[in-house]
């Protein structure tokens, strides 16, 4: 009998048996809003902090035991430039989205300012085809992912583009269906007797579809999870893998209370916006876990790869913010908006079949990678692509923990005024960091900030003055990789000449 059986699989023909080899996993992209590296009680620093106490997050603590936390894991500073860099595999300063994108087509989000004019950037967003001014046309990532056999849903915040542009709508991009996604980039109102709105007249804001759990009075949360589950229902069974981009609200504001879990962060001494604020994070926390039930019951876990991360660090602006401005990070400086670690380092989880489970990998990574790290799980090895590629697979680093590439570089590009506050750190920079030497120029001064981040995490002693070699290294390489792109550059108002490289500003010293 044994015999029989070599011999039926030796006589099976290659395509099956390869077929069944190599199945193409599930993928799952859990992505937050402004959640910061600090907003949970697991910890991605070496030591448990008090921020980490003050949240209840247990379901990514439980998605870390079965997989790899990152403790340097990166977005950009604000929202659409990381959703369309995770879209189509390039960095900011390569597709020119540098700053959020309005709900109104050719309408700039950037606040004025007394020096600087920002550049030309596009301001349209992402499109799949030609011909929409200040657009960057890519291919993109679920579209590629349809093409290979999956089947692709798109739960949530989208946030591609404006109202107008054929990306305002996930199903042009290649999902196959949509639930919620459109150009608003945060919800009117978490709460359904709000209807997901902000006044009754508002079409803009309003989270759209989802008017079957409004009449439930489900929060804005649970519902999007309810809707991902119920279309994860619907292919479980199918022969086609899935791709599902659940894009959370949450924890975006507007700062509504999740009564689930408010009264208790009032206990614990929280004032009322910063009660809001951790209820929404462990509301979100909850759906993390909901999903994760939901593919052990079906028998799925073993063969889904899943991504927890955010968009950008955490809000710290008072108000909304509750407590002291700046300090909702620590020991990360700043927050959203900033190219210092508390606007862009975020939390980061990678789990799935190959990952060795309760690991952390120190390998600084950024959005971007995703893009050809999804494309390798689903076997997408020569990719057809419209654009340049920025991002990396990451696949090496989920297979061995220690490994380290100090040769990698990421860049950041944020020459905006994001939102009117004279803060040097948020707003108007370039950033760059390759090994644990970062470097970030200031456009409003003309500063150039190093840090060595594995000896300085928050960013408190600036070494430029004391390290020239190092730092006219850096200064080099930033112009060159800014130069190479074509990265757009403020303008002085008085001039209306741009302002100068970095490499300038040392040649000049």
């Amino acid at each position: 009998m044994r015999f029989l059986r070599v011999l039926f699989l030796i006589l099976l023909p290659t395509p099956f048996f390869v077929h069944a080899q190599h199945k193409q996993p599930n993928i799952i992209f859990f992505m937050v809003d402004d959640m910061g590296w600090q907003d949970c009680s697991l910890p991605f620093d070496k030591v448990v902090s008090e921020l980490n106490n003050k949240y209840h997050t247990p379901n990514m603590e439980r998605l870390a035991r079965r997989g790899m936390q990152f403790t340097n894991g990166y977005a950009n500073p604000v929202c659409t430039p990381t959703r369309v860099s995770l879209m189509t595999g390039m960095d900011v300063p390569r597709h020119h989205i540098t700053n959020w994108t309005n709900v109104r087509k050719d309408t700039p989000t950037d606040h004025p300012d007394s020096l600087l004019n920002p550049p030309v950037w596009n301001h349209n967003g992402l499109s799949p085809v030609p011909g929409i001014s200040h657009t960057i046309v890519a291919t993109p990532l679920p579209a590629l992912l349809r093409d290979a056999g999956y089947h692709t849903i798109h739960v949530g915040k989208a946030h591609f583009a404006p109202y107008g542009t054929p990306a305002a709508d996930p199903l042009q991009i290649g999902f196959q269906e949509n639930v919620a996604g459109t150009a608003a980039g945060h919800p009117g109102s978490f709460l359904a007797a709000d209807q997901y709105r902000g006044n009754p007249s508002d079409t803009f804001w309003a989270v759209r579809g989802l008017e079957k759990y409004m009449a439930k009075g489900e929060f804005l949360t649970d519902a999007l999870t309810h809707a991902a589950l119920e279309k994860l229902d619907g292919v479980k069974n199918s022969s086609k893998p899935f791709f599902l981009y659940l894009s959370h609200y949450a924890v975006h504001v507007p700062l509504s209370k999740d009564d689930r879990y408010y009264s208790k962060y009032i206990a614990k001494g929280l004032d009322d916006k910063e009660a809001r604020f951790a209820s929404l994070v462990e509301g979100m926390d909850k759906s993390l876990g909901d999903l994760m039930d939901y593919l052990d019951n079906n028998e799925l876990t073993a063969n889904t790869q899943i991504v927890f991360m955010s968009d950008n660090g955490s809000l710290s602006l008072v108000p909304p913010r509750g407590g002291k401005a700046f300090t909702h990070n620590l020991p990360l400086k700043q927050g959203k908006g900033s190219l210092y670690e508390g606007g862009i380092r975020v939390p980061l989880i990678v789990a799935g079949p190959g990952i060795p489970a309760g690991s952390k990998q120190d390998q600084y990574v950024v959005v971007h990678d995703f893009f050809p790290t999804i494309l390798d799980w689903a076997g997408v090895s020569k990719p057809k692509l419209i654009q340049a590629l920025d991002g990396q697979s990451i696949l090496p680093f989920l297979g061995n923990p220690a490994k380290r590439d100090d040769k990698k570089v990421l860049l950041w590009h944020y020459p905006n005024n994001w939102n009117n506050i004279n803060v040097k750190g948020t707003s108007w920079g370039s950033a760059i960091r390759k090994g644990a030497f970062k470097l970030i120029y200031f456009h409003k001064t003309g500063d150039l900030e190093l840090y060595n981040l594995d000896e300085d995490l928050g960013e408190e002693h600036d070494l430029s003055k004391v390290m020239p070699g190092k730092l006219k290294e850096m200064a080099l390489l930033l112009t060159y990789e800014l130069q190479s792109r074509n990265a757009p550059m403020p303008t002085f108002k008085s001039t209306r000449k741009p302002i100068p490289w970095p490499s300038d500003l040392i040649n000049n010293n």
